[in-house]
């Protein structure tokens, strides 16, 4: 593979951007995170389900009074509005994380790759060049480890 990406981050870029993730955090503080079995246990809203939800909002606002007086109509209101106004920015970060996901993987991989490149450079040139100790410590990236042997019970 060739290399793909050449290029560099400056301290000051990084620190703007992480500035910016933290106001999108302060402009969202209703942000939540939620454990795998929350997750799991929710119901899920997709676009089939959308024209459900709304369809139920407009029948609950046509006829409040088949509800109980503990439905909270504004509160579907209002999530059915967020939820909405999520959805441009889940699909914009969704794309901005695959990107960003892609690319850290590429530059690993290509660093990765040039560090292959001088081990086994490291290896060819040997010991003329002095680099026995780097070689060996470089090595041991590829040492398998040794399984435990386990103790003989004690002849009896």
């Amino acid at each position: 593979m060739s290399k793909r990406i050449s290029a560099k981050l400056t301290y000051t870029d990084r620190a703007e951007i992480l500035e910016a993730i933290n106001l999108i955090k302060t402009k969202m503080p209703f942000l939540t995170n939620m454990t795998a079995e929350e997750r799991k246990s929710l119901n899920k809203m997709g676009d089939r389900s959308q024209a459900f939800v709304t369809k139920a909002l407009e029948v609950a606002r046509q006829n409040p009074d088949i509800l109980p007086r503990s439905f909270d109509l504004e509160e579907m209101r209002l999530d059915i509005e967020l939820f909405e106004a999520l959805y441009p920015i889940v699909a914009a970060f969704a794309q901005l994380e695959g990107m960003l996901d892609d690319t850290y993987k590429l530059v690993g991989s290509e660093a990765y790759t040039a560090a292959l490149k001088v081990y086994n450079y490291a290896k060819a040139s040997g010991d003329e060049a002095g680099l026995a100790p780097a070689i060996e410590e470089l090595g041991q990236r590829f040492a398998r480890r040794q399984k435990k042997e386990k103790p003989q019970p004690a002849a009896v």
